[in-house]
C-alpha cells in the first residue's frame, strides 16, 4: 500500500494532523521503517483505528484476535520464519479453506509465501487484517519466549550451562578488548519485557547465581522461572537495563533505582528499576507497571454488594479522610488508585505525595517523597496544602507527624486517602489514637476504614464445582449466620454448600487459578462510633460497633466470593486465619 494514501486516509479521518505528515514520511526514510512502524511505535494513533482505516483501503475485513484465537495445530504447517518476518498468525483450518491474520495482508511477499503453504495443503486462503498489537500478544503463543532467548545466546556464540561462576572466573590481563556484539542482548532484553507483559508479570527479576544467570516472573503472586543464561553475560544484561533506566552503568557497587516507559503489545508500560549488588554480581528487580493491569475499576478489584454501597457513599462526602489498610502487597496502593480516578474531574485539584510514583494518572498532579533529602510525607503534605488542594492523597502515614497533619487537612475541608498499617478495620482507630492523634478530632475526620487482603482467583475457563467438606460446611454455616439481616438477604446460597477449584487448562497454564482479587471489609464512622471513640475506644467495643452496622469481616467476603465461584475457599481460610 501507498504510505502516502494511507496518511491521508489517516488525515482525513482526523486521526492525523496535516503538519505531521512530512515528518513521519522523513522519519520512515531516515530509520529505514515502515510507516505504520513510525506510526504504532510513536502511539500517533490507536493502533485499532489505524488497521481499521487501512481495512477499509484495502477491502480486507478487520478482526480482532486474542492468544487464545491461535490455532494450535496449525502452528507446525507455518515455518517460525514466515509468522515473523510477514506478521502472520494461523487462524483456522476448515472446509478446504485456511484462515489467517495478517499486520500486512498487501505484501507481495507474504501472499506468495502463504499461496505456497496453502497449495502444499490443497487449501484455499482467507485473510483477516489484524492489527500490530493484536498480533506482538498472539505471537507469544506461536514463538515460545525460551526459543527466542536460545537464538539470541547462539548469535552471541555462548551455550547455557557452559560457563564457571564469576567467582571462579581468573582474570585476564586483556580483558576489554574484545566487543559482544550487543544486537542479541538488546533482543534478549526486550523479549524478556514483552513476555514478562504478555504473562501478566508484576515484577521480573534477573539473577546472577554461581553457575547461571536466571530470569524469574512474579505472576498472580508467586515466583517462576521463566529463563536462564550463561553467567557471563549476567553484566551485559544488567547493562543493558541501566541503560534503558538511566543509570550509571559504571556503578556496579552500591544500589540504584530508576524508571523507563516503552510501548508493548500496543500499551504504555513503566518498568521500575532497582539494582543490588551481590557476591556474584548485580542483581536487578524491574516492577511491571501495566496501566490496564494497575488502574481498575472497584468492581475489578472485588469491591462488590454492601461494600462497594458503602464506598460510593463515602467518597461522595465533601471532605474526611478514607484509610485503608492491610499488609505489604495487599493492593491497597491499587484501591486508593481507584478511587482517585473517580474523583478526578475537571472542576477539583488532585495531589499525591507517593513513594514512588507507580501509575500517572491524566488530570493528577502527582508527587515522589525523597526522605534521603529531606522531602518526606510530612513536609510534602504541609507544602500540598499551600496548592490549594480539593482531595489529597498521601501514600502511607507512617509517623506522628503525617498521622497529625492529614487529620487537621481532613479537618479544614479537604478529602485525604492514604494507607497505614493495621490487621483489620478495627484496628484503625486504636492506631491513630496510639500515633498521638487526639480521640475527640477522629469522628469529625474519619468517614471510612478499608482493610483488604489480595488473594488468588479461580480460572474461569476450567473450575468445577463440589461439595465442601464438613469442617468447611460448618465455617461457612459460621460466618453466613453472623451477617446482618441486609446481606443475608442478598445471599442465594444454601447447604450443603458449593465449593470450586480450577482443574487446570492452557488459559492458565495448568495453575487451576489466573488473576488476584482482594477481600475487603469496610468499617464507617457513625455517631455510636463516635461515642465509643470518646468514651472507651477498644477494639472489643468497635467490633461490638462493626457488628451492629453490618460491617462484613474480611473473612466473610471471602466465603461468599469462594460460594460464587471467584476464588477457593482454602486461600480464603489461610489469608484470613489471624485475623
Amino acid at each position: 500500500m501507498d504510505n502516502k494514501i494511507l496518511i491521508q486516509e489517516l488525515v482525513k479521518k482526523g486521526l492525523l494532523e496535516q503538519d505531521s505528515i512530512k515528518k513521519i514520511l522523513g522519519d520512515a526514510i531516515t530509520e529505514k521503517k515502515d510507516v505504520e512502524e513510525i506510526i504504532v511505535e510513536r502511539r500517533l494513533i490507536d493502533d485499532e483505528a489505524l488497521a481499521e482505516t487501512k481495512s477499509q483501503l484495502l477491502n480486507i475485513p478487520f478482526r480482532r484476535i486474542k492468544p487464545e484465537d491461535v490455532n494450535e495445530n496449525l502452528i507446525k504447517k507455518i515455518p517460525l520464519e514466515t509468522v515473523k518476518n510477514y506478521k502472520v498468525i494461523p487462524l483456522s483450518l476448515s472446509e478446504g479453506l485456511l484462515t489467517v491474520g495478517m499486520v500486512y495482508p498487501e505484501n507481495s511477499k507474504a501472499q506468495s509465501a502463504l499461496r505456497f503453504i496453502a497449495g502444499k495443503e490443497g487449501v484455499n486462503l482467507g485473510a483477516y487484517l489484524i492489527s500490530h498489537s493484536d498480533f506482538e500478544e498472539a505471537s507469544r503463543k506461536i514463538i515460545p519466549y525460551k526459543s527466542e532467548v536460545l537464538e539470541a545466546l547462539e548469535r552471541i556464540k555462548i551455550k547455557p550451562g557452559t560457563t564457571s561462576s564469576p567467582l571462579q572466573k581468573v582474570t585476564s590481563l586483556e580483558a576489554g578488548i574484545e566487543v559482544v556484539e550487543e544486537a542479541p542482548i538488546i533482543k534478549l532484553v526486550a523479549s524478556t519485557l514483552k513476555e514478562a507483559v504478555s504473562a501478566g508479570a508484576s515484577d521480573i527479576h534477573i539473577e546472577p547465581q554461581r553457575n547461571k544467570g536466571r530470569i524469574r516472573f512474579r505472576v498472580d503472586g508467586e515466583l517462576e522461572e521463566a529463563s536462564s543464561f550463561p553467567s557471563e553475560l549476567s553484566q551485559s544484561i544488567v547493562s543493558r537495563v541501566k541503560i534503558l533506566a538511566n543509570l550509571k552503568i559504571d556503578e556496579t557497587r552500591v544500589p540504584q533505582d530508576g524508571r523507563f516507559r516503552t510501548v508493548l503489545l500496543g500499551r504504555d508500560i513503566d518498568f521500575r528499576v532497582a539494582t543490588f549488588p551481590t557476591p556474584m554480581g548485580e542483581k536487578v528487580a524491574l516492577r511491571v507497571l501495566d496501566p490496564t493491569m494497575g488502574l481498575k475499576g472497584l468492581s475489578e478489584l472485588g469491591v462488590m454488594g454492601r461494600n462497594l454501597k458503602v464506598i460510593q457513599e463515602g467518597i461522595q462526602k465533601p471532605y474526611g479522610m478514607i484509610l485503608l489498610t492491610g499488609p505489604t502487597g495487599s493492593g491497597k496502593t491499587t484501591t486508593l488508585y481507584s478511587i482517585m480516578q473517580i474523583l478526578n474531574k475537571e472542576d477539583v485539584n488532585v495531589l499525591s505525595l507517593e513513594d514512588p510514583v507507580e501509575y500517572y494518572i491524566e488530570g493528577v498532579n502527582q508527587s515522589q517523597v525523597h526522605p534521603e533529602i529531606g522531602y518526606s510525607f510530612a513536609t510534602g503534605l504541609r507544602q500540598i496544602l499551600r496548592q490549594d488542594p480539593d482531595i489529597i492523597m498521601v501514600g502511607e502515614i507512617r509517623d506522628d507527624e503525617t498521622a497529625d497533619l492529614a487529620i487537621h487537612a481532613a479537618l479544614t475541608g479537604h478529602i485525604v486517602l492514604s494507607t497505614l498499617h493495621t490487621n483489620n478495620a478495627i484496628g484503625v482507630i486504636p492506631r491513630l489514637i496510639d500515633m498521638k492523634v487526639k480521640p475527640f478530632l477522629l469522628p469529625a475526620t474519619l468517614n471510612l476504614m478499608v482493610a483488604q487482603r489480595i488473594i488468588s482467583k479461580i480460572c474461569p475457563k476450567c473450575k468445577k464445582k463440589e461439595i465442601a467438606t464438613p469442617e468447611i460446611q460448618e465455617i461457612i454455616k459460621n460466618e453466613i449466620n453472623k451477617l446482618s439481616g441486609e446481606v443475608k438477604k442478598t445471599i442465594k446460597f444454601q447447604p450443603p454448600y458449593e465449593i470450586f477449584h480450577g482443574v487446570g487448562c492452557p488459559v492458565c497454564k495448568n495453575k487451576g487459578l489466573l488473576g488476584r482479587v482482594a477481600l475487603f471489609e469496610i468499617l464507617v464512622m457513625t455517631r455510636e462510633m463516635e461515642k465509643i471513640i470518646v468514651e472507651n475506644p477498644t477494639e472489643g467495643k468497635i467490633l461490638e460497633e462493626a457488628n451492629r452496622q453490618g460491617m462484613i469481616t474480611l473473612r466473610q467476603d471471602g466465603i461468599i466470593k469462594a460460594l460464587e465461584g471467584i476464588v477457593p475457599i482454602e486461600e480464603v481460610l489461610r489469608e484470613t486465619a489471624e485475623i
